[in-house]
């Protein structure tokens, strides 16, 4: 019989368990506005996105071609966040009556964090130059994009080159800070796990990053004024729940596993899109 503690996890057992705990969490971000998804789905979902990324960065680590690998993730995620600037602009129609449509980036973060993970890489090789604009550049851009784009668009009322800018970052150029789903914060963990994977004691980034996320949620809510009490910590905000992603991780066995990965590249913008439609469907059955 298969044991996790003799056995471990593979790549592949954990982005199958994140596969199922991303649906539950969108299970209850789509269907919310009914009131009959309890809100245990999101907790769970709070593990998909550190085992996803966890999984990302060692297939970065372990892959035997990264431009092909970037690819993939990169023209999914060029694809859905134009898809999200089209119900920002051009598809107002297909926007739920309530006034939500999904806001799904978490592929456009792993496209930045790749960039800059490649450019830590590039120190560790001494190409300091090339790696140092590598690393730089992807995290500054969203600054550079507003004082030398955004602001003078808006300044000038250039209504065109603010559509076209808008476009940009939210597809082939995205900028992080713009990123509701991933965004800063898991580019900064992402970059943590790949940094503390250089020592030899492989569950030191694991720990590394658990004290992080751990630290940067508390510190988030002190920052906002929010109690630490349970209403918040259970029913408001609940991202430092991801933590508990660490206890999956360690089973890890560093092994890659059998699975279907294309499965998991098209399954994220499919099945995204299919829940919306049909909460569009439940939307207006409900009213």
């Amino acid at each position: 019989m298969f044991s996790i503690r003799e056995k471990g996890l593979t790549g592949f057992n954990l982005k199958y368990l994140a596969l199922v705990f991303m649906v539950l969490d969108h299970i209850h971000y789509f269907f919310e506005f009914t009131g009959k998804v309890p809100i245990v789905f999101s907790w769970l979902g709070r593990l998909a996105a550190p085992l996803f990324l966890f999984c990302f960065v060692e297939g970065f680590i372990h892959t035997h071609d990264r431009k092909k690998y970037f690819l993939k993730i990169y023209h999914i995620s060029v694809g859905m966040g134009a898809i999200q600037f089209g119900f920002y602009n051009v598809l107002s129609f297909a926007v739920r009556g309530d006034g939500f449509f999904p806001k799904n980036g978490m592929l456009s973060t792993f496209a930045i964090l790749f960039v800059v993970m490649q450019g830590i890489d590039w120190i560790r090789e001494k190409k300091f130059v090339l790696g140092i604009i590598a690393v730089v550049v992807p995290l500054i851009l969203p600054f550079i994009m507003y004082y030398l784009v955004f602001a003078p668009f808006v300044a000038t009322e250039n209504k065109i080159g603010l559509f076209l800018a808008n476009l940009v970052s939210l597809s082939v150029l995205p900028l992080h800070s713009a990123i509701v789903d991933g965004g800063t914060v898991t580019v900064l963990e992402g970059m943590i796990l790949l940094i503390f994977s250089y020592c030899k004691n492989k569950n030191i980034r694991i720990y590394a990053w658990a004290a992080f996320t751990f630290l940067l949620n508390t510190a988030g809510l002190l920052l906002a004024g929010m109690p630490l009490n349970a209403e918040t910590l259970f029913f408001k905000a609940y991202e430092w729940m991801g933590v508990f992603a660490m206890f999956l991780m360690l089973y890890y066995n560093g092994e890659y596993g059998k699975g279907n990965a294309k499965l998991f590249y098209w399954f994220y913008p499919v099945h995204v899109y299919v829940l919306y439609g049909v909460s569009i469907l439940l939307y207006m059955v409900m009213q």
